[in-house]
């Protein structure tokens, strides 16, 4: 397995982040929402796997679903599209290294997080609940989505702070590998953790509440933005922009400086 340094590794990440702030619309439209889609891709496996095991347990149904979930982060990384959660942490290095300005950092982070939600939508309604393939696992999801927006803002908010922490972490470990194996191995470990541990994850959570919505569940969207988007999405802009961003830049560009 080939490395890259540590200061190699934390450049390559803002570096990547300021490029995207130079795409063209239909550039970053398409990264985004293939972005977006991965990731669905990835908890819809989770749901049609784990949902059709009625009588496993909680804590292998867990692990089970951590183990299958990191697949849409790693296409994200080999296709080299967009994820708005990574982002959080990449604005925070491209502003250290690039001097990027910060109304392009805040429109790419908006801009990312509309378009991943487009692409979301596109799996949980077109290939997920159109198809049927929802139906057997249809209680599965709907207990799943109601945990979600079940939460206190506080507990979504810590949560959402763990779950980006992992994501970008994955991430930047990507980023250290130059072969594909190590890639796949580094992104894996954090994206199962966070995934087994229950955190909230903005981005596929716009996957399984929606797709619960979109299959008959109780919920109502402004339930989903309320209860659950709002308070998931800050806490992973936290913990992405201070966990990963801020303290990679600190340790591996301004310490080593």
């Amino acid at each position: 397995m080939i490395l890259n340094s540590t200061k190699e590794t934390t450049t390559l990440f803002g570096k990547n982040t300021t490029a995207k702030t130079k795409f063209n619309f239909t550039r970053m439209a398409t990264v985004s929402i293939m972005g977006g889609a991965f990731i669905a891709f990835g908890a819809f496996l989770t749901v049609a796997v784990v949902g059709g095991m009625p009588n496993v347990s909680l804590g292998l149904g867990r692990f089970i679903s951590g183990a299958l979930f990191p697949v849409g982060l790693i296409l994200i990384s080999l296709i080299g599209v967009d994820l708005f959660t990574s982002n959080c942490a990449g604005v925070v290095l491209s502003r250290q290294l690039d001097k990027t300005p910060y109304s392009k950092l805040l429109g790419l982070l908006l801009f990312s997080f509309a378009l991943n939600f487009v692409g979301t939508q596109i799996i949980a309604y077109l290939f997920a609940y159109s198809t049927g393939s929802l139906t057997e696992v249809t209680p599965y999801l709907h207990n799943l989505a109601e945990a979600k927006i079940s939460g206190s803002p506080y507990s979504i908010f810590v949560k959402g702070i763990a779950a980006n922490w992992l994501v970008c972490a994955g991430t930047w470990m990507g980023y250290a590998a130059k072969d594909m194996a190590g890639k796949c191995i580094g992104i894996w470990v954090p994206i199962m953790l966070f995934v087994t541990l229950g955190f909230e994850h903005s981005i596929a959570n716009m996957f399984y509440i929606p797709a619960a919505i979109y299959s008959g569940a109780a919920i109502s969207w402004m339930d989903f933005i309320s209860q659950n988007l709002i308070y998931a999405t800050l806490g992973n802009f936290v913990g992405g922009a201070l966990f990963v961003g801020a303290v990679h830049g600190y340790l591996h560009l301004k310490a080593a400086e």
